[in-house]
């Protein structure tokens, strides 16, 4: 029998805010998170602005003391505080040091797209090249390993189930929670601790700006820059954080009272094939639309259920093709098409994070009835412009929000689509 999953606890380190209080409260207010990076000017980057979460050192300060913080990197801290935030906001308490305890029901999925590659650039190539590899120390490793993050965080909890780490580019964040979804649907595990993070740093952003695809006209105008949907739109904005969800078996969150916000119903994964115009960094569109259809249909719904969108959209050329595949995969035309909003028009594309920080944007979304506005979006793009009432502009009260898929997709021709139910006390 297929078990319900609903999600019991959250925890987000954004560019925009820190905490689901001050999160929802950017979102509504359409705070952006985007800043000017002196550094990247410094190093002579095209695109000088990005999304990085504030004053994120003395916060994670708070959180572990000197021992612990000799193993965490800004990858690692922003999935790691988002995971002590979830845990506690799911009603459990992180055990104290020396706790022997063992949780064999819960486990963590932690993806990142690009994970340690700050600490590879800046301590482990420099001092290896210079001899001193000595100097590493013991704790690089966990550094620098893609596991080093959901481990981590296993190690906080006493998680004793499944705990590792997935990458799938910008899909990264979706899947992860997607396959925590599955493994607890297979009565595999209780609960799971799943989202996603990516460190702020230069060398995870400079080929990117290599590329091409990130925004450069709008380095004197930061909060400006991140503009999907727009006939402006220019590239993306890189961005950095975490966050992680606590996904739980229907029947355990209910027998212990836990606060639900809402319920998974469904979840596909798939690749295009870089076949039919797809490409290793552009999606083929028929593999787009079959997950959507995919994710629907697992969700055991029709497609003109679906209140609302919470997109990939990332200010590039691809939001345009993103839309019409959304209107052909449930096959809504722009009068019926459901409202669409980008979180990336907030916080930048956080990449391996964006998954999992955007499903906590549509979470709360779903759980307190609104639509946040798409900023920047006011001159939407030419070949969408007949879906433009469709695209939040101030934020929405939308109290009858109850379906709303997430989307993901990434390099490599992935995808990725969750499907979010709002949850009411009787419809269990």
């Amino acid at each position: 029998m297929k078990r319900r999953v609903v999600i019991t606890g959250m925890g987000v380190a954004a560019p925009n805010a820190h905490g689901l209080e001050d999160f929802e409260k950017a979102l509504r207010e359409g705070k952006s998170g985007i800043r000017f990076i002196p550094q990247l000017e410094e190093l002579k980057f095209g695109c000088q602005i990005a999304g990085v979460p504030q004053d994120f050192d003395e916060i994670r300060k708070t959180y572990f003391d000197h021992e612990k913080l000799l193993s965490i990197n800004d990858n690692i801290g922003y999935a790691s505080v988002s995971a002590v935030d979830a845990w506690r906001d799911a009603g459990f308490d992180i055990p104290e040091s020396g706790d022997e305890t063992v949780d064999w029901d819960t486990g963590v999925i932690a993806g990142s797209g690009i994970g340690g590659i700050d600490t590879i650039a800046q301590s482990v190539v420099p001092m290896i090249n210079e001899g001193r590899v000595r100097r590493l120390g013991s704790r690089v490793v966990e550094q620098v390993m893609m596991s080093g993050t959901s481990a981590r965080i296993a190690g906080l909890i006493g998680a004793g189930n499944q705990v590792t780490t997935n990458s799938s580019a910008c899909s990264t964040g979706n899947e992860a929670i997607i396959d925590a979804l599955w493994r607890i649907r297979m009565g595999l595990a209780k609960r799971m601790v799943a989202g996603g993070s990516e460190g702020a740093s230069p060398y995870i952003w400079g080929g990117f700006d290599a590329m091409r695809v990130i925004a450069r006209k709008f380095n004197d105008n930061p909060q400006a820059g991140s503009r999907p949907l727009s006939a402006a739109a220019c590239g993306f904005v890189p961005g950095s954080g975490g966050a992680m969800l606590v996904l739980e078996e229907l029947e355990t969150a209910l027998a212990r009272g836990a606060r639900i916000y809402a319920e998974i119903i469904g979840g596909y994964i798939n690749c295009g094939g870089q076949r039919m115009g797809g490409s290793m960094t552009a999606p083929n569109p028929v593999g787009v639309q079959k997950c959507i259809r995919g994710a629907v249909a697992d969700a055991g719904i029709g497609s003109a259920d679906v209140d609302a969108i919470n997109g990939h959209l990332t200010a590039t050329y691809a939001d345009p093709h993103e839309v019409r595949n959304w209107a052909a995969a449930l096959e809504r035309t722009p009068e019926n098409f459901p409202y669409i909003n980008s979180t990336k028009s907030l916080v930048g594309h956080c990449l391996g994070a964006a998954g999992a920080i955007e499903s906590i944007a549509g979470v709360l979304q779903i759980y307190k009835g609104f639509l946040h506005p798409s900023v920047n979006s006011e001159d939407v793009h030419p070949d969408i412009a007949q879906y433009a009432s469709k695209i939040p502009q101030t934020c929405m009260e939308f109290p009858q929000l109850k379906y709303l898929a997430k989307a993901g997709f990434g390099f490599g021709d992935v995808n990725s689509c969750i499907i979010f139910k709002k949850w009411e006390e009787n419809n269990n």
